[in-house]
């Protein structure tokens, strides 16, 4: 289940730099934590969904690489997005 569009743009606005910001590394970012949020609570009703888990795993390192690129770019907006999402790092 993917995520809806009103969650999809209240996140954007939520984390976009500027006015036409939709795809910059905070907003990927973003989004990315919030669909892994979303298929770990499936996880808690499906623990079995193995298929399901190869994309949750997958979706991780995308939000790790991203991460990694955003810390060598702009240490200050990567410090402020993990205080945001609440990820450990």
């Amino acid at each position: 289940m993917p995520l809806t569009k009103e969650i999809k743009k209240a996140t954007i606005e939520r984390f976009k730099n500027h006015t036409t910001d939709t795809g910059g590394p905070a907003v990927q970012i973003a989004l990315i934590t919030e669909r892994i949020n979303q298929l770990t609570t499936h996880f808690k009703l499906h623990g079995k969904d193995y298929g399901s888990r190869q994309g949750l795993l997958k979706l991780v390192g995308s939000r790790r690489r991203l991460l990694n690129y955003l810390r060598t770019i702009d240490r200050e907006k990567y410090r402020e997005l993990i205080d945001e999402l609440k990820l450990r790092r």
